[in-house]
């Protein structure tokens, strides 16, 4: 058999081609193919060049949100089902747990988050929008997560990431899991308030997230 072609998958997600990318990622799966490569060579590959054409000007915001969407909408409907029925193990950088703070439901920039974290190959739990933060510390301990990101939007929520950060030093996890905030109302100032890492965008939280738990290159 000849070497599957990833390029067509990874053109689709530039494309925005939601029935071609589900069409090949099906045809992948169905010639046997490792769930976990075909999301490393083909979504993690098209990801890639979205974000490097978002970085370059050439594309917007708009394009990297309609890419994460069709990405995770053929994580959720193909290749974890797939995942789970073949009993894969998946070779990971680390476990990241992901929400947008409580009060907040804007979600819009932690999918983007979360999808780029999976195709870069990191284990990623989203505990969803408006999550307390009671459900990240309870997430953080069954998982044992190497980090944990909250969102928020809005300024008003904003005082839940300090929660966060008070909480984790509450219950003994600063050292043991890193906390990393984004969305709007954050910022690099805020961050370090809070002792927390700052990402500004779902482009750069995987290179920080990569450079916190030393993978970066």
């Amino acid at each position: 058999m000849s070497e599957f072609d990833y390029s067509v998958m990874a053109r689709n997600i530039v494309d925005v081609d939601e029935k071609g990318l589900l069409k090949e990622v099906k045809k992948a799966l169905d010639l046997g193919l490792s769930p976990g490569g075909i999301i490393t060579k083909g979504l993690g590959a098209g990801l890639k060049i979205v974000g490097d054409k978002y970085e370059s000007g050439e594309f917007w915001l708009t394009n990297i949100v309609a890419s994460a969407e069709i990405v995770q909408k053929a994580l959720r409907e193909l290749i974890e089902p797939e995942i789970v029925k073949r009993k894969e193990v998946r070779k990971s950088l680390g476990k990241v747990i992901i929400g947008t703070v409580e009060g907040d439901v804007h979600d819009i920039g932690k999918n983007i988050v979360i999808a780029m974290l999976i195709a870069e190959g990191f284990e990623v739990f989203d505990i969803g929008k408006d999550a307390p933060t009671k459900d990240f510390i309870d997430k953080i301990k069954e998982v044992d997560a190497d980090v944990v990101g909250a969102s928020a939007m809005l300024t008003t929520t904003a005082l839940k990431q300090k929660d966060l950060a008070d909480a984790l030093k509450k219950e003994g996890l600063i050292g043991k899991v890193h906390y990393i905030v984004g969305g709007v109302a954050a910022s690099k100032e805020w961050a370090e308030e809070i002792g927390a890492s700052y990402a500004l965008n779902g482009i750069e939280a995987p290179k920080i997230i990569k450079k916190i738990l030393g993978l970066a290159s």
